[in-house]
């Protein structure tokens, strides 16, 4: 898969792997800071029904995250 164009870091455990020491030390400030690993990788929360609390507290995510996600998909997908 030579032309790997956005690799998306879902949840923490996949953080942990691909960031090591550059992640934050919590979740939450890992993905706030999601403009420092991009624009090839971006920290997500899992997409699980538990993380339901996580996104009623940050709603920036869903403003900012979101909007910029699918752009770089859309602008990836040609």
């Amino acid at each position: 898969m030579p032309r790997i164009g956005l690799t998306l870091l879902v949840g923490q455990y996949a953080q942990r792997w691909h960031l090591g020491t550059r992640r934050g030390k919590s979740l939450t400030e890992t993905v706030r800071n999601w403009r420092a690993y991009g624009p090839a990788m971006l920290p997500v929360p899992h997409p699980s029904w538990r993380n339901t609390a996580w996104l009623k507290k940050n709603p920036w995510f869903a403003e900012e995250v979101l909007p910029w996600l699918k752009a770089e998909v859309a602008r990836l997908a040609g």
